[in-house]
């Protein structure tokens, strides 16, 4: 086909994209027939690619932080390299307070992003009065982020407390212990723990340098505290043993006693019953070298779990048993049911069935005579219970009866016993 030919052919299409086809199909038969011809035929590649807009070059730094003071302000006109008059610290100091309870105002009617504003400006403008006012106040605001979940404010006031700590290495001074204090408590109101203990850990350090056990003794608690509280149950272990040592050390009793607690209390919750008897039995130890029987039975039935829970049953019962005893003279009347209700129980575990009906039956005797009408009824459905598994039907009946006699008592679980006695019975006739 001939140029002028396929110029007609193009005209005659209608499809924009056929259309481009053929008219870059069009300009390449020209370029052959130009060469054959020996003329040239330009083809006009900016016609047929857009033109692509240069690249813009990107920036590489982030945007400023809310609390950079970036522009003049009319509460520190002379910005933050001025130092102030204390009349001027003191008015200051009193227009940030102002801008305290107005973003509180915000806050409090629902206006988050309006009061976080306000709280921003307070905070780059608490800089002129000192590292110790301004961290007080990005403790404070960040305690407020944190509730209302604003993780990159959040994020703000950690990285500017994380810069005041870098900029507050010089250990001794009485001003940099004061600051370092500041930061673990506003470390902990942003609730990054970990960051608060690395504090807590320098001032411990200087603590022990200067031979300061009190300080060491209180610094410890803190941490030790701190690490509970996240559930690190493993550093709240290995801190409240160096407490523990250290009052062992000084013979302080008092802190022996609430350590020895910690450690058994820790050791529960992470689920680690035989070291916690370790340290029941050490507490139990001194409470009846002081004569304080009335912490006694509860820590009994306590050590009797754990013994329990680690399989030594012939120690739970010995321990469960002891705090019955104790406990009935000196009127502890909760302690003595939950010492013989836990004694059935592990009878019952051992299927030792006889001992467990005899710890029922009294049990549910003994409650009766002091009006515990709920664990009387509780006390006859385990009987009713054992009875029914061993299949003394006539037997398990009588005591589902009474049971249902004193559920109407109390209007409760009387659907429970009558469902028991009608199946019984059912199972009974076959």
């Amino acid at each position: 086909m001939g140029y002028k030919k396929a110029a007609i052919a193009v005209r005659n299409l209608t499809h924009p994209w056929i259309w481009l086809s053929a008219f870059v199909g069009l300009l390449m038969l020209s370029g052959q027939e130009g060469q054959a011809s020996g003329v040239d035929v330009p083809i006009a590649q900016s016609s047929l690619q857009p033109a692509i807009p240069p690249r813009k070059q990107q920036s590489d730094k982030f945007p400023p932080s809310p609390l950079e003071l970036t522009a003049p302000d009319p509460l520190l006109p002379g910005g933050l390299q001025r130092p102030l008059t204390e009349a001027e610290r003191q008015q200051l100091a009193r227009s940030l307070d102002e801008l305290n309870q107005q973003a509180t105002a915000k806050l409090q009617a629902n206006d988050p992003i309006a009061a976080f504003e306000i709280w921003n400006r307070e905070l780059r403008l608490r800089r002129a009065l000192g590292l110790l006012e301004e961290i007080k106040a990005l403790g404070r605001v960040g305690d407020q982020a944190w509730t209302q979940n604003l993780t990159e404010q959040v994020r703000v006031i950690t990285n500017r407390l994380r810069a005041i700590q870098t900029a507050a290495q010089n250990p001794g001074t009485a001003e940099q212990m004061q600051l370092r204090a500041a930061l673990g408590i506003a470390y902990q109101q942003v609730r990054s723990p970990g960051l608060a203990v690395e504090v807590y850990t320098l001032m411990l350090a200087e603590a022990r340098a200067q031979n300061d056990p009190i300080q060491e003794a209180s610094l410890l608690t803190t941490i030790g505290q701190l690490h509970l509280s996240w559930f690190d149950y493993p550093n709240a272990i290995a801190t409240y043993t160096q407490l523990l040592n250290l009052a062992q050390a000084r013979n302080d009793q008092q802190s022996i006693f609430i350590n020895l607690i910690q450690l058994a209390y820790v050791h529960n919750q992470a689920k680690q019953p035989a070291q916690a008897a370790i340290y029941q039995q050490q507490l139990l130890d001194l409470y009846q070298q002081n004569g304080q029987a009335q912490f006694i039975p509860a820590l009994k039935i306590q050590l009797a779990d754990d013994y329990a829970a680690t399989g030594r049953f012939d120690l739970a019962e010995q321990q469960y048993r002891e705090a019955f005893e104790l406990a009935q003279p000196l009127l502890q009347t909760a302690y003595a049911t939950d010492a013989l209700q836990k004694l059935g129980k592990l009878y019952q575990k051992e299927e030792r069935l006889e001992a467990a009906l005899q710890v029922y039956a009294y049990l549910a005797q003994a409650d009766q005579q002091a009006y515990n009408a709920y664990s009387a009824m509780d006390a006859f459905d385990q009987i009713g219970q054992i009875q029914l598994a061993q299949k003394a039907y006539p037997e398990a009946i009588a005591a589902f009866r009474q049971g249902l006699e004193v559920s109407k008592q109390l209007n409760y679980r009387t659907d429970y016993f009558n469902e028991q006695i009608q199946k019984v019975s059912q199972q009974g006739s076959r």
